[in-house]
């Protein structure tokens, strides 16, 4: 999702149908942390909006207090770098099964016993 600010506030407010004051008190409790210009200016991007949306149905669909939503959206954000975390380690782990398959098939060597009758 796109991470880069580029909706005003009133645009941002109007694309979740909330007051642009709502949008102030959630960013003062860090529900949601739009990028700034350098004159101050909030830029909300995609991920922002999204973010909004879920607050919203959260307190209006679910009657969660911000408190709540506050909480349901640091274990969303622990869900989701833990995800992340597993998906890299999945990866590492691939590769490094790999590199012992490359080594082990190196090292092998034939071994004969001369016990056992020869197969032809």
């Amino acid at each position: 999702m796109n991470d880069r600010g580029m909706y005003m506030i009133s645009v941002a407010a109007d694309l979740v149908g909330m007051h642009p004051q709502t949008l102030r008190i959630y960013e003062a409790k860090g529900l949601v942390r739009p990028k700034r210009t350098p004159g101050g200016t909030r830029l909300y991007s995609e991920a922002d909006v999204e973010r909004l949306r879920i607050i919203q149905r959260l307190t209006s669909e679910l009657g969660l207090n911000l408190a709540g939503v506050e909480l349901v959206l640091r274990l969303e954000d622990e869900l989701r770098k833990a995800h992340a975390q597993i998906e890299r380690l999945r990866r590492e782990g691939k590769q490094e099964v790999q590199n012992v398959h490359k080594h082990y098939r190196r090292d092998l060597v034939l071994y004969r016993d001369e016990r056992l009758p020869e197969r032809t």
